[in-house]
């Protein structure tokens, strides 16, 4: 379901790391995975296939270059539970399919080496090499939100009643009256912890460079 060679795959998700390591071979091989779960030809071009990764890391780099799935296109999320698994899912029809790691395929990896008793290099050539079904878990799931509420309408803003700032993709939440942002809700991955801090004049009366 891909014209562009493993080997390739992995050089251009190593570049972005300088080398390659267990966790982004895994994210190849489920970008690739994914796609083929769903009769999706990638790395794709457009935004047909959404990518929801349950950590981040080198292993989000893989299954990016692998499956064309971005944060600019919005087609990549995290939703970090600590995992190295990702959901697949097409847009068109909201299928999904959820795929992880095989448990044991750390011991299984010293299968497929000869003399090697160091684990990493172990699973970094075990990785590339072990049949898909031997490597990966499959789980057909359905999202507990459409992908229209995930990705929500263009254009759609409006400005929380607390901190005047513009909330974007219908992210706010409706307390009575009241229209807030996650962070004036409560929910904030921050506390604020001071005034609001001028821009340092050092850096204001740098000039601008232009491209």
């Amino acid at each position: 379901m891909t014209e562009i060679p493993l080997a390739q795959l992995l050089e251009m998700s190593a570049a972005r790391h300088s080398h390659l390591c267990p966790r982004q071979v895994l994210g190849v091989r489920m970008g690739l995975a994914g796609g083929a779960a769903l009769s999706l030809a990638v790395p794709r071009q457009d935004k047909r296939l959404m990518a929801i990764l349950e950590t981040d890391g080198c292993f989000a780099d893989g299954v990016e270059v692998a499956s064309g799935c971005t944060l600019g296109h919005r087609t990549l999320r995290v939703e970090d539970y600590g995992k190295v698994a990702a959901t697949f899912v097409d847009v068109t029809n909201e299928s999904a399919v959820r795929i992880s790691p095989r448990p044991e395929i750390r011991q299984q990896a010293f299968m497929y080496t000869e003399d090697e008793e160091r684990r990493y290099f172990a699973q970094l050539h075990a990785y590339q090499v072990m049949p898909t079904n031997e490597l990966l878990v499959f789980q057909p799931v359905r999202l507990s939100k459409r992908v229209a509420q995930i990705v929500s309408r263009p254009g759609v803003r409006v400005n929380c009643t607390e901190c005047g700032e513009e909330i974007i993709n219908e992210r706010e939440i409706q307390r009575g009256e009241m229209i807030l942002c996650q962070g004036c809700a409560g929910l904030a991955y921050y506390r604020v912890s001071g005034e609001s801090l001028k821009f340092p004049i050092w850096l204001a009366k740098q000039p601008v460079k232009k491209p």
